[in-house]
Formats: C-alpha cells, structure tokens, sequence
C-alpha cells in the first residue's frame, strides 16, 4: 500500500508550505523510497496558465504541457519524480469533471454534493498518481492556502478521509505554522494552538509540526507545543530563518531527525540516509568567490515569484561557476524613455555584468527590451533571451541591424510591413486562450559549432514551451545572411528555435524555457555557461 504525507499550513500564507514539502521529498529520497508529489490549488481557476504573474507568481510549466502553480517548480528542484499535469489538482479541474459527470448522467439522478462527490473525484485523483507507477512509496500532498480558508475545507476533507480509510500508519498530516516574534525576543505558541484547533476542528490531529520561527526552538517550547497540540515531544520540528540558501532546508531537518521520525510513523524500516548531492551543492555555494551582476530587464518586477524558476536556474549556475549572482531587477519600461540605456545598464548605472530578458506577454515595455537587447549587442555584454527575449533579439536585428524600423511582432503592432515575429499558424482564429499555446516538451536539433551545441554537448535536445508566436519564416533568409545565426530547429527545421549573434563573446536567444529543468545540484547548460560568460567578461573588463 502506497504512503500518503498530507501537508498543510496556518496561521498565514507564504510561510513556506512548498518549499518544507519538497524538502521532505528530498529527504525521503535520500533514505531510498520513491517518492511523488502532488499540489492541490483551492482557486477556481482550471490551471495558473491565464493567471498574471502578479497573482501566483511564475506558471511553471510540465514536460506534458501542463501549466501549473511555480511550487512544481519547487517539486522538480528538490525531487527526482515525474511531474505531469496529474500532479496538479485545482478546484476548477475538480468541479468541471464532477459537473461533467452529472451532465451526463452518471450519477445515477442522485443529488451531487461536495460530500461525497467532490471529495471522491479529489481522492480519485490523488491516489490515481500514487497507482501512475507500481514503484511509487510515497504521495506527498501539499494543500494550497491556510487551514480556516473556506476554499481549502474540500481538500482538507478529503485528506481526513484519506487518513481515516488509510489509517494512520499509511496516512499522516505534517502541519506548517508560524510561531511569531514580539517585542523583547518573545517567541509566542498561541498562534500554532489555535492552528493547530482550526485542524482538529475539521477532524485531523497533526501527527508532526513544523514551525516557521525566526529561530531554532528550545526544548522547553517545543514541549509546550507539544502538550497543547497533542502531539509528541519529538514531533515538533523548527524551520527557522537560515542566511545561506532555501537548499539547506533539506539539511536543516535531517539534523533535527524529521525524515527519522516520518519513517518510523508510517512503519516504514529505517535504512541509510544518502544527501551527498545536498552536501556537495552546500560545500560549492560556500567556495562562491566574487560577484556577478546579472541586469533581469523584465515587466514583472515588482513580484520575485514572477520569474522564479529563472532567478533559481542563474543561482544554480553561480554554484557550478563559484561565483555569487547578484540579480539586478531592471523594469523594461522606464528604458523605453531613456535615450542611452547605458545610463541605467552600463557604468553609469547598474553595471551589469549580463543580461537576461526572460519571457512575457504583451506591448507593455518592450522598445525598452529592444534597448537593452540592442546595447548588450553592439557593448559585446552577454545577453541571453528565453522565449521573448530570443524575439526581442530577432526584432533589433530587423531594426538596428537590416534597418527596417518597423520590425516588430504581430503581437504588440498588427500593423507591422515587417512582421519579422508572428502568430503561429494554428494559434490564429483561436478564442479561448486557456492551455491553447505551443506548451510542453518538444525535441530540437542543434547545429554544430554554435554555442548551443557547446552548452548541450549534442545535437538533439528537449526542452519545454510556452508561446503562441513564432520567428517568421519569411525573414529567415535575409536575416542568415547578415550574420544572424540560426542555431536551432524544430526536428523538420519548419521553426527557428535559438538565435545566436556573431563576433559576440556570448549573445544567445532560445524560444523554449531552459530554466524549468535547472536544478540545485546540477545546472542548466545554459544558464550555467551564460554566468560563466558574464564572469569572464567582468573579469576582463577589470583587467583593461
């Protein structure tokens, strides 16, 4: 019988829920169990796909094609297991198939209630990842928003379901609560008890706490909590504020024995703990020797979550090149007004060392992006283009390069005579935008003596997307001929998938999303060999 891990939160939001869950995945791969991990989403929205960056943050995108909340990104960071869109359930996945189903009859003309028929297709599709794989272990369950939420009391049934029918041996809650700091030092209990009621109120006694304190906690306070929450002493565990990285997280709890206590609760027999990966990618982030700065000239900026798995993949780089990475949060739009973008990115300015342009959708900002592009180019400053930001390069060189000035994207001017980016053939005539783009894994052949095929090491790469617009072909000629290089193809070389700029130590654009696959102990190719690229060019920038 398959393991399940229940993971919850309260007290308030973005405490860390996924980042403690991935954790533990990490953990329990380490002592050798296979381990799958599944996020339930109380919104109403199908998926994240048409959410703004503003709301959840990043939508991160599966191997399938699926478009999900940026905590799979975590998921695929710190564990090994597939993750496909079965690994995602939202209320609006839920309530669609359920009112799918009644559509059609198959409930027999009953009354359709939240219990049992929403709770049964939430356990359905639980325990349908948990059957995906006859090697499967352990279901780790993260349930979005915070115990109380009148959004989250489906799933939190549904969970104490799973617990009652499982039994405890199979099925366990770990909670995540806030213990808070007042003036004098005080760390305060009162807030994860009443959490940790609201629980017991919907029927489920945690059987392990993890508490979010600014601290390690003493034993004195974890008995306490221990007593008032009715759980044992040596169930209480502390994440507490580290100065290192959120990757330690896994470490932290090994060294207070979580993974110890989980195992010996769900009967499973104990056996060798290997975080060898954890403690090698610690020892690399402790060797960083100096600092480069990487300009993110972005329209989402005010929201770190925004470009999350990006800002991950250029840190997993700075541990392969030992060098630290300082982001530098640059808003595409104010360079639009700028007459010389070397006033904000150059010495005079932020003094960047790199630049990135990552994805993005709509006008908003983007002559500013062309800029940038545009001063990275004609500067020999590393530049690296992820999905918009490889068009962006496309669009400068028509404008600055051929001298068309009305280079553009069908997207941001329909009016464009030079629509050097336009819409893919299968998206035009298309009305509803929800998981309608080019999305997923999609295999590209690389040409040789590109620095893309110097990052891969191989001709034939998959990597994931998520776009509606395309290089045009039309242009691709005239474009080659002046020196763009046309490093990447779909297999039947029909699209343009990596642009490459000559004579240029390192200005390189690709129409998928290398960062989705970025891990902390073992880097994307690319990101890893454009912080390379960007330490090499400072480096000889000091030296002149």
């Amino acid at each position: 019988m398959n393991k399940y891990i229940f993971v919850s939160g309260g007290v308030c939001s973005s405490l860390g829920k996924g980042v403690a869950a991935s954790s533990l995945g990490a953990l329990l791969e380490g002592r050798g169990l296979n381990v799958r991990m599944v996020k339930c989403d109380p919104y109403i929205n199908v998926d994240a796909g048409t959410m703004s960056p503003y709301q959840h943050g990043e939508v991160y995108v599966t191997d399938d094609g699926a478009e999900t909340d940026l905590d799979l990104g975590n998921y695929a960071r710190f564990t090994r297991g597939p993750l496909s869109r079965a690994n995602s359930i939202t209320t609006g996945q839920v309530y669609r198939e359920v009112i799918n189903k009644e559509r059609e009859g198959r409930f027999l003309g009953r009354c359709v209630q939240v219990i049992p028929h929403i709770t049964d297709e939430i356990k359905s599709r639980i325990t349908a990842v948990a059957r995906e794989d006859p090697d499967n272990d352990v279901v780790i369950v993260e349930i979005g928003g915070t115990v109380g939420d009148i959004e989250s009391i489906p799933f939190l049934e549904a969970a104490r379901q799973m617990i009652h029918e499982s039994g405890r041996i199979n099925a366990i809650s770990v909670h995540l609560t806030l213990i808070p700091e007042v003036a004098g030092g005080e760390l305060k209990t009162k807030p994860t008890q009443h959490s940790v009621k609201a629980m017991q109120e919907m029927g489920i006694q945690p059987d392990i706490l993890i508490c979010r304190a600014p601290a390690m906690l003493n034993e004195a306070t974890r008995r306490k909590i221990a007593l008032f929450c009715n759980v044992e002493s040596d169930a209480v565990f502390t994440s507490y504020n580290i100065d290192t990285t959120i990757y330690e997280i896994p470490l932290v709890f090994f060294n207070q024995k979580l993974d110890q206590v989980i195992l010996k609760k769900m009967g499973v027999e104990s056996r060798h703990a290997d975080l060898d990966p954890w403690y090698s990618m610690m020892e690399r982030f402790k060797a960083q020797s100096g600092t480069v700065r990487i300009g993110i000239v972005g329209k989402y900026m005010d929201l770190h979550d925004s470009y999350k798995s990006v800002y991950e993949a250029l840190f997993h780089a700075g541990l392969d090149c030992r060098v630290k990475v300082e982001l530098v949060k640059v808003d595409s739009t104010p360079l639009e007004e700028t007459g010389n973008p070397a006033d904000i990115l150059g010495p005079g300015g932020h003094n960047v060392d790199g630049i990135l342009v990552p994805g993005g959708f709509g006008q908003r900002g983007i002559n500013g992006m062309v800029k940038a592009a545009a001063w990275a180019r004609t500067n020999k400053v590393p530049y690296f283009g992820i999905c918009l930001g490889m068009q962006i390069m496309v669009i400068d060189w028509g404008r600055n390069v051929l001298g068309w000035e009305d280079s553009d994207s069908t997207e941001f001017n329909q009016d464009t005579r030079c629509p050097v980016i336009s819409l893919m053939e299968e998206q035009q005539g298309l009305t509803n935008y929800g998981a309608t783009m080019r999305l997923g894994r999609s295999e590209s052949v690389v040409e040789e003596g590109t620095k893309l095929f110097a990052a891969y090491g191989t001709k034939r790469i998959s990597e994931r997307h998520r776009h509606r617009y395309e290089f045009s072909n039309v242009y691709r000629k005239e474009m080659a001929d002046t020196g763009l290089k046309l490093a990447g193809f779909t297999p039947d070389g029909a699209l343009v998938e990596c642009v490459e700029w000559p004579d240029h130590p390192w200005g390189l654009g690709v129409q998928f999303h290398p960062e989705f696959k970025s891990k902390p102990i073992a880097a994307h190719p690319l990101f890893r060999d454009f912080v390379a690229a960007a330490k090499d060019a400072k480096k000889t920038r000091e030296t002149c």
